[in-house]
């Protein structure tokens, strides 16, 4: 298990040094991707480094093309970066997302914020974040419980949902990268998400925030460490707003 996520760490890291030299062909646009959004240049790179790194480990399904492998018992489900919009506007919160799928059940995951170099890492023994500067320092992941804020992703389409959050005082932001936020969820109040589920969007932060309070179905995410803010939240979201 080690190895698989030591070949997505070396996969982060030469995304990192990818974006570091700063070319202006991360930024052309493409033919739209499996997924159902135009692939950028950074999309279709950082695809193709990933697949150097993981393919030995499993069959890769990717955002932007797909089946990249023939099916098989292990599925890697692969967003080379999750947060292309916040990219294209140096906006500093976007980054890669995997997971590792076997017979089924998600064994390991990683989630890196490219932007600053955090990794949020867990298999069925670990879980910690590090960072690709000092990859040496592992830490344990734990509640912010001087948390503010949540986040809440695709906010501006939920307008009269956005109104009841903040009527009963439950700020947020809307940074625009799923994975990310998902990933992050340990540290922020809460984290919601209405919209259409896409494997490779959730799979990976799903897996690493397993701890906290989960609900997900077809229709939302949301996550809360605190039990008693996820069902206010939910009843919010179930009873006031479906």
């Amino acid at each position: 298990m080690e190895g698989f996520i030591q070949a997505s760490i070396l996969a982060c890291q030469e995304i990192k040094a990818l974006i570091e030299e700063g070319n202006s062909s991360l930024f052309s646009l493409h033919e739209k991707g499996a997924g159902g959004d135009i692939s950028s240049g950074i999309d279709l790179k950082a695809e193709a480094i990933c697949f150097s790194h993981l393919s030995p480990f499993g069959s890769i399904f990717s955002e932007e093309s797909g089946w990249m492998s023939p099916e098989s018992s292990i599925t890697i489900l692969l967003d080379p970066i999750d947060g292309s919009d916040n990219f294209a506007s140096k906006l500093p919160y976007y980054g890669v997302s995997i997971a590792r799928i076997t017979d089924g059940k998600t064994t390991e995951a990683l989630v890196c914020n490219l932007a600053n170099g955090d990794l949020f890492v867990r298999t069925s023994e670990d879980y910690y974040t590090t960072t690709l500067q000092n990859l040496a320092l592992k830490q344990m992941i734990l509640t912010n419980l001087s948390a503010k804020i949540g986040l809440f992703e695709k906010a501006p389409e939920h307008p009269e949902l956005v109104r009841k959050l903040m009527a009963k005082k439950l700020k947020f932001r809307s940074p625009g990268a799923l994975a990310l936020s998902l990933a992050y969820a340990p540290y922020v109040k809460y984290v919601l998400f209405l919209g259409t589920m896409r494997p490779y969007d959730i799979q990976a932060g799903l897996y690493l925030s397993q701890h906290l309070h989960v609900f997900q179905d077809d229709r939302y995410i949301l996550i809360c460490a605190d039990k008693e803010l996820f069902e206010q939240i939910r009843l919010i979201v179930e009873k006031e707003y479906f």
